[in-house]
């Protein structure tokens, strides 16, 4: 900041009016406060001052990695700017919907209100003349505007190599729009000779490399309008969707497409141009006289190009569709979309991906009914093997868990306990079952336990008359 004209009465003037910690301050305008302290200085011209400030703004932020991100947007300045044109389009569209996302949980009112502000965004509109650029911006602060004077000379300086002459002008009209002349922002291509530049535009039809035809079956979703904004030239689906009702409809662009976006845009034939640097978005509106019209709220997402030969603009686009369904819905095949439309892609990418989606949610559902079956079986698995040991001793139960053979074994020693309950039968006879059931619950559930402190093996068999018990004692 050496460089700057601030004598030592600006200083002064600033550390009276700029605060010197700002971290406390929300949303806080340094460049403004800035601006005002400038202005009211009568040794130093605010403009020069912030055509300086804009230009070490640039050389002072040009990292490695924002260098790369600036110089990918063209080759040169012309390029830079046009192109920065649809970049702010882009990203101002997406910042409107952002807001009108986030506004759609208030009253309607709110959301009037951000399209009312929306209408009145900056605007960025870079136009092509004979042997300068010329640029329209918005802004509501003065200070903006100069400081982009300095910008963009240091842009030209350290992306390309370019001394670019820039004038700044503010209308007199509307006092937020500033238009900037920039000549020598171009440098003549080592690969272009006059005699290919030349053969490059001719207003002749027959130096035309294409015929009209192979044109429109190249280019399905394209059509040329005249001055008077009717059409001359239809692509071949264009045709095929209101081609029928253009003698009865008329020729007007108005009556068969909506113009979306760029936004606030006024339908005419040099405000088209004056756009033609930003991507078109266009909707297809359903013709009077077709009953049934699947094609109607279609969008189409292209680009609009001044043909100066004819005095014509060409528009040039794809279908703005997210999947197969929307294909189809409006109408459409796959055969549509030419084969050098990346939109062919997208959908059958997408279908694709729909389709691994749906697989995998059914490989996802099928591997939970394995897991739930496998825990069933697991817990039927647990039941037997708890009844096993319950009746057989642990080394056989083991084995015949696993569907082993048991081979029989001889015991010496062996103890045998017969039990019988005396008068059985009248006992069953003079009582309810469910006595009958607790008395042999409790009898044989303190037999099984004093069984099972003793270690022997149980051999049950009951009858409608007696219980016997056989038991001989476990080696262990």
């Amino acid at each position: 900041m050496g460089k700057l004209p601030i004598n030592e009465e600006l200083t002064k003037s600033k550390e009276s009016v700029l605060p010197e910690d700002v971290s406390g301050c929300n949303h806080y305008d340094f460049l403004e406060d800035l601006y005002d302290a400038v202005r009211n200085d009568d040794h130093v011209n605010e403009k020069d001052f912030l055509d300086q400030l804009g230009q070490e703004l640039i050389t002072t932020s040009c990292s490695d990695i924002f260098v790369r991100a600036l110089m990918c947007l063209g080759g040169d300045l012309k390029e830079f700017l046009t192109t920065l044109d649809g970049v702010h389009d882009v990203l101002q569209h997406q910042q409107v919907t952002e807001d009108a996302d986030h506004e759609a949980v208030f009253l309607a009112s709110k959301h009037q209100q951000v399209t009312e502000d929306a209408d009145h965004e900056a605007v960025f509109v870079c136009t092509i003349c004979d042997d300068y650029l010329r640029l329209e911006f918005a802004t509501e602060k003065p200070a903006v505007a100069y400081l982009l004077v300095g910008s963009l000379r240091a842009i030209a300086r350290l992306l390309y190599s370019t001394e670019a002459e820039i004038t700044i002008s503010q209308n007199n009209q509307d006092h937020r729009h500033y238009r900037y002349k920039i000549k020598n922002y171009h440098a003549e291509s080592p690969y272009l000779t006059g005699s290919i530049l030349q053969s490059l535009s001719s207003p002749l039809v027959t130096d035309l490399q294409m015929g009209v035809a192979t044109f429109c079956k190249a280019f399905p979703w394209h059509f040329v309008i005249d001055r008077k904004l009717e059409l001359v030239q239809l692509g071949s689906c264009f045709m095929r969707l209101f081609g029928c009702v253009l003698k009865s409809c008329g020729a007007a662009a108005s009556t068969y497409f909506e113009f979306h976006r760029p936004r606030s845009t006024t339908l005419s034939f040099n405000e088209i141009i004056k756009r033609a640097n930003s991507p078109f978005v266009l909707a297809i509106r359903k013709p009077t006289g077709i009953a049934e019209f699947p094609a109607e709220g279609l969008e189409l997402k292209g680009q609009m190009v001044y043909c100066s030969e004819s005095d014509s603009i060409l528009f040039i686009g794809s279908p703005f569709l997210d999947g197969l369904e929307g294909l189809t819905g409006s109408g459409l095949f796959i055969s549509d979309i030419p084969l050098h439309d990346a939109t062919r892609d997208v959908i059958l990418v997408g279908e694709q991906a729909r389709a691994q989606d749906g697989l995998r949610r059914r490989m996802d559902k099928l591997k939970s009914s394995i897991e739930e079956g496998n825990r069933a079986v697991d817990k039927e698995r647990e039941k037997n093997v708890s009844l096993l040991h319950l009746i057989f001793p642990p080394d056989i139960a083991k084995r015949l868990w696993l569907g082993e053979t048991i081979e029989a074994k001889t015991h010496e020693d062996v103890t045998m306990l017969f039990s019988d309950i005396v008068g059985f039968t009248s006992i069953c006879s003079t009582t309810t079952p469910m006595m009958v059931i607790n008395m042999l619950q409790n009898l044989y559930s303190h037999f099984d336990a004093y069984c099972g402190l003793l270690d022997v093996y149980k051999a049950i068999r009951k009858s409608s008359t007696h219980t016997r018990v056989v038991s001989f004692h476990h080696v262990s």
